[in-house]
């Protein structure tokens, strides 16, 4: 009972309008409660005497975990704690411990490969030299970087499927009421087991979704996420999610979609065009002809990423699909 309190006490407050639900959603950090009560208490916790406690916390592409970290570190009761938190590249872990560029309290180092000994030893001494009040948060998805940590690890999974399917739903119906529109709510079930718990296609699909309560078109959705998935199978042995989460590529129609790129604000992009993954599935822009960056996501809250794959033009996938806005051919019509 004490715990239930507890994580009862750092839940957010719920607007009680039952269909203004999904504005909340869409602004804030749905869930997660008992993981970033568990996160405040590790910041917030007075240091013992030795080195900076670690805590790694381990989830796949795209669970949320920068989100987790930057929604506590603005919590108030954080905040008011720490005077500067640094956001760290793990692959610059060398030039920082040599450049000495280190003054934070709270560090949260990100980590897309395995780190050698050596180097993680360098740093954390420097890191224990400039102040045992610090601390240090590890993101990964790599396992076995949970040797670092001097704590339990945090391991942050999908959303289990009813929460999934809860999410999908409200932000698919927005501020409309699903009992006005019965043919659509069994339509919700099949795309939530078909996302297998994603959180990114989840709000694209959704996004488009709710512009058009229409059943042809939400069927016409679904089948095209329907087709595209058997499509990986039958060419890769794999759903297209599970082959972004071992970074290997996806196949789209008649282009190859690269593993998505977080980028984060202010980040310089190269000089490919830019094309916004829900406006294509609407019908109403066409893809250029040629490579392009098709941005899937632009999260609406911190730390405010876009997820952004590279789009290559591939002329054996275009003749073996049909005609669509990503078949890359002259006459084209909307993928609708």
């Amino acid at each position: 009972m004490n715990e239930f309190v507890i994580l009862l006490a750092g839940c957010e407050r719920i607007s009680q309008k039952p269909y203004d639900t999904y504005i909340y959603i869409d602004n804030f950090m749905f869930g997660r409660h008992v993981e970033k009560q568990h996160l405040i208490n590790f910041l917030l916790e007075n240091n013992i005497a030795g080195p900076p406690p670690v805590l790694p916390i381990i989830g796949g592409r795209g669970v949320g975990k920068r989100t987790l970290v930057t929604h506590v570190c603005n919590d108030e009761r954080v905040s008011s704690q720490f005077n500067f938190i640094l956001h760290i590249n793990g692959a610059n872990l060398g030039q920082i411990t040599e450049n000495g560029n280190l003054s934070a309290r709270t560090l949260v180092i990100e980590f897309f490969s395995d780190v050698d000994d050596n180097d993680w030893k360098k740093f954390y001494s420097h890191v224990t030299n400039l102040s045992r009040e610090n601390k240090v948060i590890i993101l990964t998805t790599i396992e076995k970087l949970e040797r670092f940590g001097t704590v339990k690890p945090m391991t942050l999974n999908r959303l289990v499927y009813e929460e999934y399917r809860y999410l999908f739903k409200t932000l698919a119906f927005g501020s409309t009421d699903p009992v006005d529109h019965p043919q659509l709510i069994p339509i919700v079930e099949e795309f939530a087991e078909l996302l297998e718990g994603r959180l990114i296609p989840a709000n694209i699909l959704a996004d488009v979704l709710r512009k058009n309560l229409n059943v042809h078109f939400w069927l016409c959705k679904l089948r095209q996420v329907q087709i595209t998935a058997k499509k990986n199978m039958t060419m890769s042995g794999a759903h297209p999610h599970k082959l972004f989460d071992q970074g290997h590529p996806a196949h789209f129609t008649g282009y190859i979609l690269s593993p998505p790129t977080i980028i984060t604000p202010n980040v310089p992009q190269n000089d490919l065009p830019q094309l916004r993954f829900g406006d294509l599935l609407t019908g109403h822009i066409f893809p250029p002809n040629g490579d392009f960056k098709l941005i899937s996501w632009e999260s609406r809250i911190p730390p405010y990423t876009s997820f952004v794959h590279t789009a290559r033009f591939c002329l054996s996938l275009s003749q073996d699909q049909p005609e669509s806005p990503l078949s890359g051919r002259k006459h084209r019509r909307p993928f609708s």
